[in-house]
């Protein structure tokens, strides 16, 4: 069993980007620009907003956030959007998910300028994304990708089955999974009213765990020498240790990790390759290699 270290390789990429934002500004262009919007005070995503400020200070790009109270109207959102979208200093910007459920987060991500939408959600991007155009592809799916190929994984014919069907991760994960130029695979999409699920896993020689319960992935489910890449981060509580919580992932680890011959350990795995990759299209938007 090899551990996928996504740490460690979203250290190295990191660096890489880092270096690429040197040379744009020694040669006259301007430091990138990433900017988002937080609304409310969730825990969750206090955190994550404070993981993706310290990813740009490591590689060199200039952070902004804007934060909104919790009880801030749909209107007081949408307004935001516009003054970012129309900010030519900022070159892309995300909004922090979930939005209370008092504010449409759809019409909220149409507003968005689809050439700053580095988190990959606006339908021109998803739509683009489908047919294999350039576009900016969603953090967790393509930090996923970055995985797969960083360490070599050939998953070209093999049999993938996606659990969950998030418009997040696992519907684009599906769509990057099949298309010849990433995973090249034969995919299966499975959800939890899916009567066939578990036999479905164990015919799977890449499992993509991404339904957000912790554990859900038994070794009943895992053939010898599968692939399993756990997307799920449930927090959990936890006294004993000093956060109060641990992460959990949708893999019963322990379990599964013996006969895979990859695995993606929560946390270290995926989580630190969705920041890593919100850099790279941050990059390519101050660089303009998508949009013109």
């Amino acid at each position: 069993m090899t551990l996928i270290d996504g740490k460690l390789t979203a250290q190295s990429i990191k660096k890489e980007i880092a270096l690429e934002v040197e040379q744009m500004m020694a040669s006259g262009m301007k430091r990138p620009h990433l900017s988002a919007i937080l609304v409310g005070h969730d825990g969750g995503s206090e955190s994550y907003m404070k993981n993706k400020m310290l990813a740009c200070e490591a590689c060199g790009i200039k952070s902004s956030l804007v934060r909104l109270d919790e009880n801030a109207t749909e209107e007081e959102v949408l307004a935001e959007v516009r003054h970012l979208n129309e900010d030519p200093d900022v070159d892309g910007y995300i909004i922090q998910l979930p939005l209370p459920k008092h504010i449409d987060e759809q019409k909220v991500i149409m507003a968005v300028d689809y050439r700053k939408d580095v988190d990959g959600f606006h339908p021109i991007n998803v739509g683009r994304m489908a047919i294999g155009l350039p576009c900016f592809i969603s953090a967790t799916p393509q930090g996923i990708i970055t995985l797969l190929k960083h360490y070599q994984i050939d998953t070209s014919g093999k049999k993938c089955v996606v659990l969950g069907r998030s418009n997040i991760v696992g519907k684009p994960m599906a769509q990057l999974m099949m298309q010849k130029q990433y995973g090249n695979a034969t995919v299966t999409v499975c959800h939890s009213q899916s009567p066939t699920l578990k036999e479905e896993c164990r015919q799977a020689d890449v499992i993509i765990a991404a339904v957000g319960r912790p554990g859900f992935v038994s070794a009943d489910m895992v053939k010898p020498g599968a692939i399993v890449i756990d997307v799920g981060t449930t927090r959990i509580v936890d006294e004993s240790i000093p956060k109060g919580y641990r992460l959990a992932g949708d893999v019963d680890f322990e379990a599964v990790k013996d006969q895979c011959s990859y695995i993606t350990p929560v946390p270290g795995g995926v989580g630190p390759m969705t920041v890593c990759s919100l850099m790279k299209n941050t990059l390519a938007a101050a660089k303009h290699t998508i949009y013109k």
